[in-house]
């Protein structure tokens, strides 16, 4: 499904924090179609009170990486990207896709659009444009238009967390080896913690945001796999 949301503003910033506003908690991508772009669309939902992670190729790799994690994990709803995200990147469930920047050409924009409603999903596509902007023609004429909600809520920080731990497949440290762990000395239940991603050198665990501080108190000082490793919220 495609829509169109018109822009008041040349500066578009402030039609997508409504539109994200308006979408809640469900999983979005925003494309934008330079890296410092994305930098300031980030960091205005940032001053906004949007949590957001940003992905591009001018990023350091782990912090590329992070930034995916998070957003597959569900512990960031909003993933703003350049064309990097557009393809091949195994992130599954994307609910709506936002142009916030018109897509160069035709395959952009066909690839920007197949991140979301894979695997039989539904989703939706958004096409931010203000009245100086021409709809390019491979956008059907008949696009409708979403009508942005007055004053929508903010959207709720997310149920989960990421948490980063210092040891790896390197290590010989499991998955089955961390959840152990957490259940154990973090006293987090089976509800409590999510998807579990272990690296070679390193792993991000979502938890429950709500344990988070009970989580760091009770492993203050402990040993994963009898190794002392820094464990953190990964930010």
């Amino acid at each position: 499904r495609l829509m169109k949301v018109l822009s008041p503003a040349k500066d578009k910033i402030d039609t997508l924090f409504a539109l994200l506003c308006s979408l809640g908690s469900s999983s979005s991508i925003v494309f934008c179609n330079h890296r410092d772009a994305a930098d300031r669309v980030g960091a205005l939902l940032a001053e906004k009170g949007l949590y957001n992670e940003v992905f591009h190729g001018g990023m350091e790799q782990p912090d590329r990486e992070k930034a995916l994690y998070k957003f597959r994990n569900g512990s960031c709803h909003v993933l703003v990207s350049t064309d990097l995200a557009a393809r091949g990147l195994d992130i599954p469930e994307v609910e709506h896709i936002i142009h916030y920047h018109l897509p160069v050409n035709e395959e952009a924009f066909t690839h920007r659009n197949g991140r979301t409603a894979r695997w039989d999903a539904s989703g939706t596509s958004y096409i931010i444009l203000h009245a100086e902007e021409v709809c390019p023609t491979y956008v059907p004429e008949n696009t409708e238009v979403y009508q942005l909600p007055d004053n929508p809520a903010r959207p709720p920080q997310p149920l989960w967390a990421t948490i980063y731990i210092g040891k790896g497949k390197k290590d010989k440290l499991n998955k089955i080896d961390i959840v152990g762990f957490l259940y154990k000395k973090g006293n987090l239940g089976k509800e409590d913690v999510g998807r579990v991603d272990v690296k070679e050198h390193y792993a991000f665990v979502a938890v429950r945001r709500s344990k988070i501080k009970q989580l760091f108190t009770l492993i203050r000082g402990e040993k994963i796999k009898g190794m002392k490793t820094l464990i953190e919220e990964a930010k």
